[in-house]
C-alpha cells in the first residue's frame, strides 16, 4: 500500500497495519508530534488504533519552542 507522510509517497509493508506501526518504522514516533490523516487531527490515545488504508493523506508536524 502506498501512503503519503507531509507529501511525500512511501511504500508501506504489508505487516505495519497501524498508524503508530508506521510512524514508529519512520522515526516520527516522538513526544512533540501532532498527526492528522486527511485533514483530521488523531490523537496520540487513538494512534495504536487507527488503520492504515492506501491512499492515506498523513501530515506529521513537531512542536518547538523558541522565541
Amino acid at each position: 500500500m502506498k501512503v503519503e507522510i507531509n507529501n511525500r509517497e512511501i511504500e508501506v509493508n504489508d505487516s505495519i497495519t497501524t498508524l503508530a506501526q508506521l510512524l514508529a518504522h519512520e522515526g516520527l514516533d516522538v513526544p512533540g508530534m501532532a498527526v492528522a490523516i486527511n485533514s483530521s487531527v488523531i490523537s496520540r490515545s487513538e494512534w495504536n488504533n487507527c488503520p492504515l488504508t492506501d491512499g492515506l493523506n498523513i501530515i506529521v508536524i513537531k512542536a518547538v519552542c523558541g522565541g
